[in-house]
């Protein structure tokens, strides 16, 4: 009897730990169409506010590390200064690893569809935490 109240103990705990990976990576998710969202209205400002506002946020791209919330925050806006810069973005999103109950690993995939100045494409690396309560990238690794 105690091995069948346990094996329902270990199945139940595996059904809940499921069951709150699968909310985590919606909740992740839901982040990342925001951002979409927000960089298809042309709002960096909004596109941001889903990176952690910190001295300790880190961008990688093809030019180096850029440090620091405000400086990814100027970044974006020298690179992108208009909507026709920007484009449309779209993203293919390959995997979601949970690294613990507040961190998170994304791979994916970036297309800018821009008519005028030629599409842009490439992978990212995302690195979530969760930080009083709301699921924010710590970590920005993009090529392309």
């Amino acid at each position: 009897m105690k091995k069948l109240i346990l094996l329902i103990y270990l199945i139940g705990s595996g059904f809940l730990s499921f069951s709150q990976n699968t909310e985590k990576k919606k909740e992740i998710e839901a982040v990342l169409n925001r951002q979409v969202s927000n960089w298809n209205k042309a709002d960096i400002p909004a596109f941001m506010e889903d990176y952690y506002k910190s001295d300790d946020l880190k961008f990688i791209g093809k030019n180096g590390v850029v440090k620091g919330w405000e400086a990814t925050k100027q970044r974006y806006l020298k690179s992108y200064p208009d909507k026709a810069a920007m484009g449309t973005l779209k993203f293919d999103i390959q995997e979601i690893d949970l690294l613990s109950k507040e961190s998170a690993w994304v791979l994916g995939k970036f297309h800018l569809t821009r008519p005028d100045l030629g599409d842009l494409q490439g992978y990212f690396t995302l690195i979530f935490k969760k930080i009083n309560g709301k699921w924010l990238i710590v970590s920005d690794h993009t090529s392309g």
